[in-house]
């Protein structure tokens, strides 16, 4: 027999334990008090406070630009692993090359973040070059642990493809690059984009792996505020978000609404195909 109840309430635990967390997080950034869990009276002094700490700032920009350029490159490089992964069958060092590609999924960051830091001095001694730690050290970590995982969502997108079309298209005298930019790559493309956001949310939020390739001057956001945590979590931190929370909602319910407005439109098209057909 079933209860209603029972799953009903489950379905409400578990939303709640997702995201009272969060609106409490946005209702504290308006906090007058300067102590996180002591509610002070109501006020936006915290984000005229944040507008004014430019290190939380250049934080948060240095972030978006290494989130933004890692993703874009993972994607990319993660597409072409996807497409070998699923198109090429069985070849020599097939085992090594999907091993090392899926190798970030499973390995602990701080394995991850001490080899590549290792690689990156023993790169330097040999041949000058990375200079020190940096954006350009960090946007390279942030490649090699998000590649694995755009190169995973592609892959398995493309197996789940009819080849037919592709093999049709190649039929009619069609190159195997065109295929790819003109088919292929176009019905794949909600994967390569879910493969991308996904990419930019894991080098955003790495915290780990980060702390170990950057060095002065390049203190990303999440180091930021660990760094903060140590000494104490003041409200501009909440501020900050909050912002951040609301900024990524907003894009949630606009790609929500082109999909559904999409998926109307193409319905639609059906039923008039259908209604011209008969």
């Amino acid at each position: 027999m079933r209860r209603p109840w029972f799953l009903f309430s489950c379905l409400v635990f578990g939303y709640a334990f997702l995201y009272v967390p969060i609106i409490l997080l946005m209702i504290y950034s308006f906090n007058e008090s300067r102590l996180v869990t002591i509610w002070g009276g109501f006020s936006t002094k915290w984000y005229g406070t944040l507008l004014e700490n430019q290190q939380m700032l250049d934080a948060a920009r240095r972030s978006l630009e290494i989130a933004a350029i890692s993703a874009t490159v993972a994607c990319v490089f993660g597409t072409i692993a996807g497409l070998v992964l699923a198109r090429f069958g069985r070849f020599r060092g097939r085992t090594l090359f999907s091993g090392m590609v899926t190798a970030p999924l499973v390995m602990p960051e701080v394995i991850t973040g001490l080899s590549l830091l290792l690689l990156f001095v023993a790169m330097e001694q040999l041949f000058g070059f990375p200079q020190g730690r940096g954006m350009l050290t960090i946007t390279i970590a942030h490649i090699t642990f998000c590649l694995a995982y755009v190169a995973v969502i592609v892959q398995s997108r493309l197996v789940s493809l009819d080849e037919s079309i592709e093999e049709a298209a190649m039929d009619l005298g069609a190159r195997p690059l065109t295929v790819f930019f003109w088919i292929t790559l176009p019905i794949i493309s909600p994967a390569v984009v879910a493969g991308w956001l996904l990419a930019f949310t894991l080098s955003l939020d790495t915290l780990v792996i980060t702390s170990f390739v950057s060095g002065p001057g390049s203190t990303t956001l999440p180091v930021y505020i660990f760094s903060k945590v140590k000494l104490g979590v003041t409200p501009e931190i909440n501020a900050l978000a909050t912002i951040i929370v609301v900024i990524v909602t907003t894009g949630v319910v606009i790609a929500g609404g082109l999909l559904v407005r999409h998926e109307k439109k193409r319905r639609r098209d059906e039923q008039l195909a259908f209604a011209a057909g008969t």
